[in-house]
C-alpha cells in the first residue's frame, strides 16, 4: 500500500507515522522544505509526545519519507491522505484557498483505482465539489477513483493516542468509496472504524461535535455571568449539578482558543444561511465566548478603576497549557479590549521567545504591572509568589481559568477575580 499524507504538520506527520507502523509505503508531502529535510533526517519538527521515536523507526525502516513535490508522489499512491489547514477569511467563511490548490497537485498526478480521502474539517458539502476538481486528472469519480471523508478526531499532546482510542469516521462519494476508506482505516490506523456512509454525513459529524462544545462553554460562561451577580462560585455549583446525569456542564473561561472550537460552527452558521436557515444558537454561543475577554475587563476595572494608563499583563499566549500553539487565542481579544481601554498591555508566555511574541503584536515583559490576566493555565504559573508580586504592584489578578488559590492570593493583598466566582 502506497500511501501520500498532504500536510506534515502536528496533524498530519503523528497521522503519516501510525499508518507506515502499520505496514504502508508513506510519502509525507509538505511545502514547507524545512518539514520535509527536517521529516528525512529522522527528526520531529515539533513537540508531540510519541512521534519523535515513532518516526525515528519508520525512517529508518525506510517506510516513510517526505516531499515538497506533491503532484510527483501522488502519482504512485494507493491512497491520498489531504490533512492542512482551512480557517476563516476575515468574514468568518472557510477559507479554502490551501486545500483548493493541493486539490488541483492531485488532480496532476491522480492514477487509475486510487482514494482521495480530506481529513481537513469541512463545510457540509464541500468535498463532493472537490470531485470535478480531481476529474482535471481525465478520470471519473466513482469509477476510476474514490473519494471520501474521515474528519480527523485528535488534539495536541494526545495525538497518537487519540488516532488509535477514537473511533475513525468515514463517508463517501458512493458506497464503495465508503466501505473502501472504512477498510483503509481499520487496516492502517488500527481504531474503530464508524461508516456514516455519505461525504455530508461524515462533514457534519465533525461540526455537530465542535458546534455542541462551543454552545455548551457558552452556556457555562452565561451561568457564569449570573454566578458572579448572584455571590455563587461555579467552581463548586457546576460539578455538583453534573452529578445527576442529566447535565455535563463544561467549565466557563475568559475566552475559546484553537483551531477547531472558534472556527468550525461559523462553517455551520454560513452553511446553514445557504439553505435559508438561521443558526441563532451556535451564532449566540460565538457572540458570548469572544465577549468574556471584554466582560472579564469590565470586572478588573470595576476592581481597580478606569484602566487607561495602567500596566496590565496577559499571562498566556497559547490557546492550551503546555502547548505552543496560539490559533484564535483569546489572547488577541483580550489585547483588542486592553487597547481599546488605553492600558499599557503587556504579554508573558514561557514557551515563546520575546521575539515571537512581538511578531504576534504584543510587547513582552515578566509578571508585573497593576494587573495580571490569565489566558492560558500554563503549569509554569501554577506555584506564584503572591506576596512578591503584591510587594511589586499587582494589584489584581483575572483568573481566567479559575486555576489559582484564590485564599493565597486575597491573603497576600492583591483583588481577585474569576469567572463564575
Amino acid at each position: 500500500m502506497n500511501v501520500v499524507v498532504i500536510g506534515a504538520g502536528k496533524m498530519g506527520l503523528p497521522l503519516a507515522c501510525q499508518i507506515a507502523s502499520r505496514g504502508a509505503s508513506v510519502v509525507a508531502a509538505d511545502k514547507n522544505p524545512h518539514i520535509v529535510e527536517s521529516i528525512n533526517r529522522g527528526v520531529v519538527p515539533f513537540d508531540e509526545p510519541g512521534v519523535d521515536e515513532l518516526l525515528a523507526q519508520v525512517v529508518g525502516e525506510g517506510r516513510l519519507r517526505a516531499t515538497t513535490d506533491t503532484t510527483e508522489a501522488v502519482k504512485t499512491a494507493d491512497v491520498t491522505i489531504v490533512i492542512v489547514p482551512v480557517l476563516l477569511t476575515p468574514e468568518n467563511k472557510a477559507d479554502l484557498g490551501i486545500i483548493l490548490s493541493v486539490t488541483d497537485d492531485i488532480a496532476a498526478g491522480l492514477k487509475k483505482g486510487a482514494m482521495v480521502v480530506y481529513e481537513t474539517t469541512l463545510p457540509v458539502g464541500t468535498t463532493r465539489s472537490f470531485a470535478p476538481l480531481l476529474e482535471k486528472s481525465g478520470l471519473k469519480c466513482g469509477a476510476d477513483f474514490d473519494l471520501a471523508f474521515s474528519p480527523e478526531r485528535v488534539k495536541s499532546k494526545l495525538v497518537l493516542r487519540n488516532l488509535t482510542v477514537n473511533p475513525k469516521v468515514v463517508g463517501g462519494f458512493d458506497e464503495k468509496s465508503a466501505a473502501r476508506a472504512e477498510k483503509f482505516y481499520a487496516d492502517y490506523i488500527g481504531a474503530p472504524v464508524i461508516n456514516v456512509k455519505t461525504l455530508e454525513a461524515s462533514e457534519f459529524v465533525k461540526l455537530a461535535g465542535m458546534v455542541y462544545r462551543d454552545v455548551n462553554i457558552a452556556i457555562a460562561n452565561e451561568l457564569a455571568r449570573f454566578a458572579e451577580l448572584k455571590g455563587i462560585d461555579v467552581k463548586e455549583t457546576f460539578p455538583a449539578a453534573n452529578t445527576d446525569g442529566e447535565a455535563y456542564l463544561l467549565f466557563p473561561g475568559i475566552g475559546v482558543g484553537g483551531h477547531c472550537t472558534p472556527v468550525y460552527p461559523y462553517f455551520l452558521i454560513h452553511g446553514a444561511r445557504e439553505v435559508g436557515m438561521e443558526a441563532n444558537l451556535p451564532i449566540l454561543a460565538r457572540q458570548i465566548n469572544d465577549g468574556q475577554a471584554g466582560h472579564c475587563l469590565d470586572r478588573l476595572s470595576d476592581a481597580i478603576g478606569d484602566l487607561k494608563g495602567q500596566r496590565v499583563t496577559i499571562m498566556g499566549l497559547g490557546f492550551r497549557p503546555g502547548v505552543k500553539e496560539h490559533t484564535c487565542s483569546p489572547a488577541f481579544l483580550i489585547g483588542e479590549e486592553l487597547a481599546r481601554r488605553g492600558a499599557d498591555a503587556t504579554l508573558n508566555d514561557p514557551l515563546y521567545s520575546d521575539d515571537e511574541i512581538r511578531h504576534h503584536g504584543f510587547a513582552p515583559s515578566s509578571l508585573e504591572g497593576a494587573a495580571l490576566v490569565l489566558n492560558t493555565n500554563h503549569p509554569e504559573y501554577a506555584d506564584l509568589d503572591w506576596a512578591a508580586l503584591a510587594a511589586s504592584g499587582v494589584k489584581a489578578v483575572v483568573d481566567g481559568r479559575n486555576f489559582w488559590d484564590r485564599a493565597a492570593i486575597e491573603a497576600a493583598g492583591i483583588r481577585y477575580i474569576g469567572v463564575g466566582r
